[in-house]
C-alpha cells in the first residue's frame, strides 16, 4: 500500500475521522476538503522536501560570524510549508486557521516527515503558538502566536541547560523584573533573563523575520536566591528581535546570542544550538539581559511548558514513524528489483541433501524468507506506529470537541498513551531503519542509498523530547497511577472492546486470546512493581515495563485495525487485507511474546542493575 492509501484506510475505515465533520467546529469540512489538504501537502513534500533530503544532510548549517547559513532549498521548503497554511491548520478562522481536525493535520504532516524530517516543518513553531493560545494573554496571542501561525515568525522551546540536561529542577537561568513599572508593559510583565540554554532546535537562522523563544527561568525569591526544584520555574517569551505591541520589528536585537552549533548524527538540516541569554552582546537600552515577557503566572512555567512538551512528544513519535516508513518503502522497492542468490531446494528422497541449483536463474531477494521476515517486521512496526499516532491525534480532537465525559476520557487516555506514542516509534521504527539497511546489505550503509540517513536521523528520536528513561519513569511512576488508575482502566476497556470484536472473526480469535493474556500480565506486573510502595523498587525496571506496555498497546492497535480490515474487506483489495492480516500475525507471532521477558524483571522487582557496585562496571 502507498502512504496515501494507508492513511485513507486508517483515517476513514478505522478511526472514522469523517464523523468529525458533524461537529460544529468542523462543519465546513468534508472528505473533499480533507483530500485537497492531502493533495497539497503530498505535492509540496514531493517537490520541495524529498529532492533535497540528501542535500541538507551534506550541507550542514554553519555560522559565518554574523548569521547561520542554510541551503536555499531549506528556505524554499519552509516558505512553501508556511504558504500551505499547515502552521495554523487546526486554528480558528480568526487566527488565520482552517479549523481542521488535529487528526487531519497530523496525517497531512506525515508527508513532510517522510519526505525530509531533516529539513523540518513547523512542529516547534506550531507547538509554541498553541501554548500561547492556551496560556498567553490576548496581546501575546495576537503579536506572537498569530505571526507564528502565518509563518512570519518561528518558535522554539528552551528548557535544557548545559549543566542540567533533562533535570529541570536544576535550571539556573534567572529572570528579574525590568524596572518598577514593568507591569504596565502591554506585552506582559517584563523581565531580564540571564543564562544558557542547550539543544535548542532552530534556535538561530534567517528563515523567518523573527524567532520566538519560550524560555524556562527562575525568578529569585526575596532573598535573591533561586527557589529549589521546579516550583520556582516560570515561562517567558523571549523574541530574538524586539517587537512593539503591533508585532512590528523595532530594529532592536534582543540580548540572545548564538554560542555554538551542535553537529549532530542526524537531522543535520535543522540547526541545533547553544544560546546565551543576557550575556551583554546585544544590550537592550544599554543594559545586559535578554528582555522576556512572562507567560501566565509566576512559578507556573513548567505546567505551561508541558502543554508544548506533550504535543512535541506526539510530533516526535510521528517523525520517528515516518522515518521508519521511508526506510521500509526504500528497502521494499530494492528487494523487489535486486536479483541475488537462489532458493534452497531439497531432495524429497533424502532430507539430508539440501542445496542450490546453480543452473537456475537468480531470484529477487524478496523471494528469500529472511528478507520477507525483515520486510514484514518493518511493516508491522511502521504501519502499526502510524495507526497509534493517528489514534492519539483522534483523542486530541475528542478532548477538545467531544464535550462531557467523552472529552475527559480522551484526556485521561492521552495521559497514559503519550509516553508510548513518543517512545515506541522512536525505538521500533529505528529498528525498522536498521532492518532496511540489512535488506540492502553492503549498499545499505553507503550514501548511494538513503536508508543509512534515515537511520541516523531516527536515532535522535529516542532522545528528543525526553529520553526512554524519562518516558518510562513518567509512565510507571505517574501515568498508570493517576486518578486512582483511571487511565489504565479506560485503556483496558478499549482493549476489551477490541478483543470482543475480534472474537467474531475466526482468523483473529487466537490473537484475541493472546491480547487478553498480555493485558492480565501488564496488570499483574503493575501491581507487583509497586507492591513495596518504594519508588526505587518500582522504577528500577521502568524501561522494560514501558517496552512491554508499548508492545501490548501495539498488539491492540493491530488487532483493532485487523477487525476494521475484515469488516471492510469487500470494499478493499485482497492484497491490502492480506498485508494487514500478515502484519498482525507477524506482531502476535514474533513480537508480543517478548513481553514475557520484559515483565519478568518488573514483577520480581530485580535490582540487579541498580545495585551492581560502580567498580563492577
Amino acid at each position: 500500500m502507498t502512504l496515501r492509501s494507508t492513511l485513507d484506510f486508517l483515517l476513514y475505515d478505522w478511526i472514522n475521522a469523517q464523523s468529525l465533520n458533524q461537529r460544529p467546529r468542523f462543519a465546513d469540512h468534508s472528505l473533499e476538503t480533507f483530500a485537497a489538504v492531502f493533495n497539497t501537502c503530498e505535492r509540496i513534500a514531493r517537490e520541495k522536501f524529498a529532492p533535497f533530503n540528501r542535500l541538507v544532510d551534506m550541507e550542514e548549517p554553519h555560522f559565518d560570524g554574523e548569521k547561520v547559513i542554510l541551503p536555499q532549498a531549506t528556505h524554499d521548503a519552509t516558505r512553501a510549508y508556511a504558504e500551505s497554511g499547515m502552521l495554523s491548520a487546526a486554528q480558528d478562522y480568526d487566527m488565520g486557521g482552517m479549523q481542521l481536525p488535529y487528526t487531519v493535520e497530523a496525517a497531512a504532516n506525515a508527508f513532510f516527515a517522510m519526505a525530509s524530517v531533516s529539513i523540518g516543518s513547523g512542529m516547534l513553531t506550531t507547538g509554541n503558538a498553541n501554548l500561547l493560545m492556551v496560556h498567553g494573554s490576548a496581546l501575546q496571542k495576537e503579536v506572537f502566536a498569530k505571526n507564528e501561525f502565518s509563518g512570519r515568525f518561528s518558535g522554539t522551546m528552551c528548557l535544557s541547560e548545559p549543566q542540567a540536561g533533562s533535570s529541570l529542577s536544576d535550571v539556573t537561568t534567572r529572570a528579574v523584573p525590568d524596572g518598577a513599572d514593568f507591569e504596565s508593559e502591554p506585552l506582559g510583565a517584563r523581565y531580564r533573563l540571564k543564562g544558557n540554554k542547550m539543544w535548542i532546535s532552530s534556535g538561530e537562522h534567517e528563515l523567518t523575520e523573527n524567532i520566538i523563544h519560550l524560555v524556562l527561568a527562575k525568578i529569585p525569591g526575596p532573598d535573591g536566591k533561586l527557589i529549589a526544584g521546579t516550583r520556582g520555574i516560570s515561562l517567558f517569551i523571549v523574541p530574538k528581535k524586539i517587537v512593539d505591541a503591533k508585532g512590528e520589528l523595532t530594529g532592536v536585537r534582543n540580548d540572545v546570542a548564538l554560542a555554538g552549533l551542535n553537529h549532530k548524527l542526524g537531522w543535520r538540516g535543522t540547526t541545533n544550538t547553544l544560546l546565551n541569554f543576557g550575556e551583554g552582546k546585544y544590550p537592550v537600552d544599554g543594559e545586559a539581559g535578554a528582555v522576556g515577557y512572562l507567560v501566565g503566572k509566576p512559578h507556573e512555567g513548567l505546567r505551561c511548558m508541558f502543554h508544548m512538551m506533550n504535543e512535541a512528544r506526539i510530533g516526535v513519535g510521528m517523525a520517528a514513524t515516518m522515518l521508519g516508513m521511508a526506510g521500509y518503502h526504500a528497502s521494499l522497492d530494492y528487494a523487489k528489483t535486486r536479483v541475488q542468490g537462489r532458493l534452497v531446494v531439497g531432495n524429497k528422497n533424502d532430507a539430508s541433501v539440501v542445496g542450490k541449483d546453480a543452473s537456475t536463474p537468480q531470484v529477487r531477494i524478496i523471494e528469500h524468507a529472511d528478507v520477507r521476515r525483515m520486510l514484514l517486521a518493518q511493516k508491522s512496526y511502521c504501519e502499526g506506529a502510524l495507526a497509534l499516532e493517528l489514534y492519539c491525534a483522534r483523542l486530541v480532537d475528542e478532548q477538545h470537541t467531544a464535550g462531557g465525559q467523552a472529552a475527559d476520557d480522551a484526556r485521561m487516555l492521552l495521559e497514559v498513551l503519550t509516553p508510548i506514542a513518543k517512545s515506541w516509534p522512536s525505538e521500533w521504527c529505528l529498528e525498522a531503519n536498521s532492518l532496511a539497511i540489512q535488506v540492502l546489505g553492503g549498499y545499505g550503509y553507503t550514501r548511494d542509498f538513503p536508508v543509512e540517513q534515515y537511520w541516523r536521523d531516527n536515532r535522535l528520536n529516542m532522545i528528543h523530547e525526553g529520553t526512554h528513561g524519562i518516558q518510562a519513569a513518567d509512565l510507571l511512576g505517574r501515568k498508570v497511577l493517576m486518578e486512582g488508575g483511571r487511565g489504565m482502566k479506560l485503556l483496558a476497556d478499549r482493549l476489551q472492546a477490541s478483543i470482543h470484536k475480534a472474537w467474531r472473526h475466526a482468523e483473529l480469535i487466537s490473537h484475541a486470546q493472546a491480547l487478553t493474556a498480555a493485558l492480565l500480565q501488564i496488570d499483574k506486573a503493575t501491581t507487583a512493581a509497586w507492591a513495596t510502595g518504594n519508588p526505587q523498587d518500582a522504577l528500577a525496571n521502568a524501561v522494560p515495563y514501558m517496552q512491554a506496555f508499548g508492545h501490548t498497546v501495539l498488539a491492540w492497535i493491530w488487532l483493532d485495525v485487523a477487525c476494521a480490515s475484515m469488516a471492510q474487506d469487500a470494499t478493499h483489495s485482497g492484497a491490502s487485507n492480506a498485508g494487514i492480516m500478515g502484519a498482525t500475525a507477524y506482531f502476535y507471532t514474533y513480537e508480543l511474546p517478548k513481553i514475557n521477558a520484559w515483565l519478568s524483571v518488573v514483577e520480581s522487582r530485580s535490582l540487579l542493575c541498580a545495585n551492581l557496585p560502580e567498580e563492577a562496571f
